[in-house]
């Protein structure tokens, strides 16, 4: 085969491939374009999620008639006065993006230069088709019809108008928060989804476009290393989600999502979250242009420094830092020769898991009901009481949790086992031992729904609702039933009985972020393990819950037969023992 020169139309349709993968790719785009143009005020407005439609106006400098037609010409910009392109400060400079969107799309450019008279040109699938004078206000007016029209092997991978129109919204709302000083408004098939105004902070336009509830349960961020500088809004640890995508990252005014920067956020969170669970940030980083390339990735969503050292100890020590300062609000890290001292006691292996009841599957520690006890064909379990140190601690073998003596900070469960003390968090030992029911509940098909007299209110943004929407027939089986309740709330009914008195708003909130994560290939019974184990963690025992001796008696028993009960559902220890060798240690007795 000989090496042939491609025509100009089939240039313009490989660089599309680039540049726009899909509506939001050209919608980010034509607001960068916006933004580069000076304008305080944006428009968009999209149609089935931007399949049919995407609208982009402006009130910037706009563009006179012969330089509107430079516009649609490859490699032509306004962005690049001069070779320096490691200088660049403007978020486009590549010349690439109306080219290549009018070469797969029917594009038509309306823009008006202060003092003159407005100017239109049509251009459908890379072939001008019309052009003559338009009326508008000073500014540019970009609108984009039939994405791919004439590209059907491009075409048929577009997702759903839902899936779409979540991309076009979340590409809004990382450029809005880029530019606070900027006004936004965002309108899809004639209804406004997203309104901020020009001239906020970034703490606010943060908590605008995330969740009202983080300007209360965050901390602001304003540190310096060097010549770069970390400004932004970081969650509490305890503030978290499920999913990663709460967390908004800029590099002098640009989103990106780079794996440097997602890595520092990790590595500054690490001892203080589950690592299924994700804080929510927003991170601002300023630092000279020419320690940062950002031409290495086609839609600009990378970046590369020259100092990545530099920028993660920056990312790192500027969160810890600020969540410090926090005092009681955050999680305060262990030191860590205190975690020395105490090490993880692997449990002896279960005796067989005994059949449980309709009865005591649907009940667990937090019911509080007269007679809760150790299953009655288990050997007699130990007592004790708290007040009175009487009973002797059991075998290590037969019982390696020992017997509660008490409980401290309303949360950790002290017990005395014959080789030492125990500590057990009675939260996460709870949410394991909840876990396994609803497996065991899911595998026999039995799981139990509690009614609520009052159906409750979720109010959750529109994305979140149009997915848990369609699972509805999956979550009634696990027990949990609900109904659209307007474009941005679901109505709660019932609830899996054996969670007992959960936080319902929090529970539907992490479920919404699971199915966030998934695949919509995949059956939510592929992921059935981390729906239930959110689902076990908003049922059990609450930290701050204080429990009797019997209650906790009970707990310790459960988890000795229990599989797995060893760790919580986030992989941290449910307990840890101190061996008599390490308590005489302590006290210099060795």
């Amino acid at each position: 085969m000989s090496i042939r020169r491609l025509p100009e139309h089939l240039i313009n349709r490989i660089a599309a491939g680039e540049v726009v993968e899909r509506p939001a790719s050209a919608l980010k785009e034509l607001v960068e374009n916006a933004i580069d143009a000076g304008a305080t005020r944006i428009a968009v407005t999209l149609g089935a999620g931007g399949l049919s439609h995407i609208e982009v106006a402006d009130d910037g400098c706009g563009m006179t008639p012969a330089e509107m037609a430079l516009a649609l010409e490859r490699h032509a910009t306004s962005k690049l006065p001069d070779d320096a392109i490691e200088a660049v400060e403007t978020l486009g400079f590549r010349g690439e993006a109306l080219p290549s969107i009018a070469s797969v799309a029917r594009l038509t450019i309306e823009s008006r230069v202060k003092g003159a008279d407005g100017w239109r040109r049509i251009v459908d699938n890379g072939v001008v088709v019309a052009e003559g004078p338009a009326a508008l206000p000073q500014g540019t007016r970009v609108r984009m019809e039939a994405l791919f029209e004439r590209v059907p092997a491009r075409r048929k991978f577009l997702r759903s108008a839902r899936s779409e129109y979540a991309a076009c919204v979340d590409v809004v709302k990382r450029l809005a928060m880029a530019r606070p000083e900027l006004g936004f408004t965002l309108e899809h098939d004639g209804r406004r989804v997203l309104s901020v105004p020009p001239g906020e902070s970034e703490p606010q336009r943060v908590a605008a476009l995330t969740d009202r509830e983080l300007a209360g349960n965050s901390v602001v961020l304003d540190h310096v290393r060097g010549e770069a500088r970390l400004e932004g809004v970081a969650g509490l640890p305890t503030f978290n989600r499920g999913v990663a995508d709460h967390q908004y990252l800029f590099v002098n005014g640009r989103p990106v999502r780079d794996r440097l920067l997602v890595g520092a956020v990790r590595a500054a969170y690490q001892e203080m979250l589950a690592r299924d669970r994700h804080p929510v940030v927003a991170l601002f980083i300023t630092l000279p242009g020419s320690e940062v390339d950002v031409n290495v990735h086609p839609a600009k969503t990378e970046v590369r420094f020259r100092e990545p050292v530099l920028i993660r100890g920056l990312i790192v020590g500027g969160l810890r830092a600020a969540l410090d300062a926090a005092g009681h609000r955050s999680v305060q890290r262990p030191a860590v020769d205190a975690l020395a001292a105490w090490r993880s006691e692997p449990m002896m292996p279960p005796a067989p898991a005994l059949p449980l009841s309709v009865d005591q599957r649907q009940y667990g520690v937090w019911d509080s009901r007269p007679g809760f006890s150790a299953p009655s064909s288990a050997a007699p379990a130990p007592q004790g009481r708290a007040e009175m140190a009487a009973a002797s601690p059991p075998g290590a073998v037969e019982h390696p949790l020992g017997i509660a003596r008490g409980q401290v900070a309303a949360t950790y469960i002290v017990a005395e086992a014959e080789d030492g003390l125990v500590l057990v968090d009675q939260h996460a030992a709870h949410e394991r031992l909840v876990l396994e029911r609803m497996r065991r509940a899911m595998t026999d098909g039995d799981v139990a729904a509690q009614t609520l007299l009052l159906p409750e209110v979720v109010e959750l943004d529109e994305a979140a609702c149009d997915r848990l929407e369609s699972r509805l027939q999956e979550l009634a089986a696990m027990g949990l039933e609900l109904d659209r309740f307007g474009p941005r709330a679901m109505l709660v009914r019932a609830v899996p009985a054996m969670l007992g008195r959960t936080d319902v708003r929090g529970l539907v909130t992490d479920l919404a972020d699971d199915l966030a994560a998934y695949d919509d290939a995949l059956s939510l019974r592929e992921k059935l393990d981390a729906v239930v184990g959110t689902m076990a963690c908003h049922g059990s025992v609450r930290a701050g819950r204080i429990l009797s001796v019997a209650e906790m008696n009970a707990l310790l028993r459960e988890m000795e037969i229990t599989p797995h009960s060893g760790q919580c559902n986030h992989g941290r220890p449910t307990w840890v023992k101190l061996g008599h060798a390490d308590i005489e240690k302590l006290f210099g007795r060795k």
